[in-house]
């Protein structure tokens, strides 16, 4: 029907003849003379309708905004001073000869260029808003991105094998999305949070190389980062330790920026341990552009008598940090409680500061509310240990330890941002030595760090069962400007070991059978070493395109109550359906009042 794409005529098609198809994106009657510009995935031309050919312009008068058309035209080169430098097409416009109306258009829901449209509207008319260019270029994106991947992994001899959606549900951190199954009653299937298990067995059918581009559902609570149903690349590798996994993917993610946005990454990639991630920024995923870090106080406060300090700073679980930010003292009061209100969110009870206006003065050159609880030599060696500087401005963090890191960490990055401090670039980082467990003080319990098949860094499970809660992982983190884009380990490959984590989280040996059964089966019949890795496609596609949420690089996403507005799903079903499934809804569940 064409013969060439909107944004593909330049200078080179002068004088030829061509035909177009696509979408009017605007319609200009100026002085008589009709100026539509034309569009289509690749771009955009200039049309220009004159009244000499009454049939055609008559037509083109009918024209609206994505109205979807066929023309014939000639094409010429603009009038002087008219040119677009900004357009591939901007030094051409096309003489419209014909004119072919192949679909007219109700007014759009919403101007496509109007960047202020709500996303819920933009979300229940998808089909328009993946129209606009940015949202066809994060698509095309992502469809260079995922072929990058295929392209690079099958060159390296791993083998794309798909694992079922239709799977039993297993206790992996989230709530799974169950299906009833009609042939066996009363049972239900659950959806894959990811393919953990299949792609362990597969390494244990000797399958060495694995990959996948696969889809993963999780019904949780939702935020910019996470989506019911979302898409990972998941990988697992035979007879390999750390290094081996991690050398490749970090080869493959240079790639990746290589190959798709011109751009060089670290080689190496930088390591950090999981504790030093922790002391220096409050966050497993630290984003190293922002150049604020903390500073450990616990020991100073430990003498104070000032509760606020003292009480977490000789707590075993607390901890006293403080977070520099040079030329904070500007920060008004009003700014200073939106800070506070800000830290709230994450469990602080307060957050306490000192404007340092100069700090060679510490009886006269600060300002704060707490310092009349604080002896002048614990201010001092604040102000020393901090590396204050007049004009800088001092925050705390003074709670139970995993409260003051995620409060005093998110901090940090909302900070970073609100003055500019964010380093320009990208900063990827291995984050290593994770610990095997971590100790829930609600539960009273051990809850796995990553998953139960993860290894300890001990080949001894007698080890593992006498001191779990100091135990080390074998696992690693793919960090990318504080995001976690890949996550993986080592994986458990002995049958004992792996009941002795199990043991460690409360699982005895009837639930793990009853739950793994078909694992351990496969652990006692010849298990490889193997481990592996997945990244979060949709994570990293956000990342390249600049978006700010995955649901701008995802076609039809969900919202953040889990609903699909295009389809309005979810929806209530029939009486029949749910009868041949063997359910019954409690009275005021369904939308219909089924009972």
């Amino acid at each position: 029907m064409r013969t060439h794409l909107c944004g593909q005529v330049t200078e080179r098609d002068l004088d030829s003849e061509v035909t177009l198809c696509g979408w009017v994106n605007r319609r200009r009657d100026h002085g008589g003379v009709i100026f539509v510009d034309l569009r289509d995935h690749a771009g955009l031309v200039q049309v220009v309708f004159d009244p000499d050919r009454a049939e055609v312009f008559a037509r083109a008068e009918q024209l609206r905004s994505e109205y979807v058309i066929r023309m014939t035209g000639r094409v010429r080169r603009r009038p002087e001073g008219t040119e677009n430098p900004e357009l591939t097409t901007g030094a051409v416009e096309i003489l419209g000869l014909e004119l072919e109306v192949l679909n007219a258009a109700k007014t759009p829901p919403f101007p496509l260029d109007d960047e202020d449209v709500g996303e819920d509207t933009r979300l229940r008319y998808r089909y328009m808003d993946l129209r606009r260019p940015v949202m066809q270029e994060r698509l095309r994106l992502r469809g260079q991105v995922t072929a990058a991947m295929r392209r690079f992994l099958e060159e390296r001899d791993f083998l794309d094998i798909e694992t079922p959606m239709l799977t039993r549900a297993t206790p992996e951190g989230a709530r799974d999305y169950l299906v009833p199954s009609r042939t066996h009653a009363g049972s239900f299937f659950a959806l894959p949070q990811s393919p953990q298990l299949f792609k362990q067995l597969l390494m244990m059918s000797g399958m060495d190389r694995y990959y996948q581009i696969t889809r993963c559902f999780r019904d949780e609570d939702l935020r910019a980062d996470r989506q019911p149903e979302f898409t990972q690349l998941d990988m697992e590798m035979a007879f390999v330790d750390e290094a081996d996994v991690m050398g490749v993917t970090e080869e493959l993610m240079r790639h990746l920026y290589r190959e798709v946005m011109g751009i060089e990454l670290d080689d190496p990639f930088p390591r950090m341990s999981h504790a030093e991630a922790m002391t220096r920024f409050g966050s497993d995923k630290p984003d190293l552009r922002i150049p604020l870090e903390f500073t450990e106080l616990t020991e100073v406060m430990q003498a104070v008598e000032f509760k606020v300090f003292n009480a977490p700073a000789n707590d075993p679980e607390g901890r006293v940090a403080a977070l520099r930010v040079p030329g904070g003292a500007e920060l008004t009061r009003k700014e200073i409680d939106g800070y506070t209100e800000f830290v709230g969110r994450y469990g602080a009870k307060g957050l306490a500061y000192i404007k340092v206006n100069d700090p060679a003065d510490p009886a006269n050159g600060l300002q704060s509310p707490i310092l009349k609880f604080l002896p002048e030599d614990v201010i001092r060696e604040i102000l020393a240990r901090t590396d204050a500087a007049a004009g800088d401005l001092i925050f705390f963090g003074a709670d139970r330890a995993d409260v003051v890191n995620e409060a005093l960490g998110a901090l940090r990055v909302q900070v970073g941002h609100d003055r500019g401090l964010v380093e320009p670039g990208w900063r990827p980082l291995w984050v290593v030595d994770f610990p095997m467990f971590e100790w829930d003080p609600d539960d009273k319990r051990l809850y796995a760090l990553h998953h139960p098949f993860t290894a300890p860094a001990t080949d001894s499970p007698d080890a593992l069962r006498e001191n779990p809660r100091e135990a080390m992982s074998r696992a690693y983190d793919m960090v990318l400007n504080g995001t976690e884009v890949g996550g993986g380990s080592i994986r458990i490959h002995n049958p004992e070991m792996q009941q002795a984590a199990f043991e460690a989280l409360g699982i005895g040996e009837e639930e793990a059978r009853e739950k793994f059964g078909f694992l351990l089966d496969a652990l006692n019949f010849g298990a490889p070493p193997h481990g592996g890795l997945a990244f979060g496609l949709d994570r990293l596609v956000m990342l390249m395109s600049g978006a700010h949420s995955i649901r701008d690089v995802m076609a039809f996403p969900k919202t953040q109550t889990a609903a699909c507005l295009l389809t309005d799903a979810p929806a209530p079903v029939g009486e029949k359906p749910l009868r041949e499934l063997g359910i019954r809804l409690r009275a005021g569940v369904a939308g219909d009042g089924a009972q």
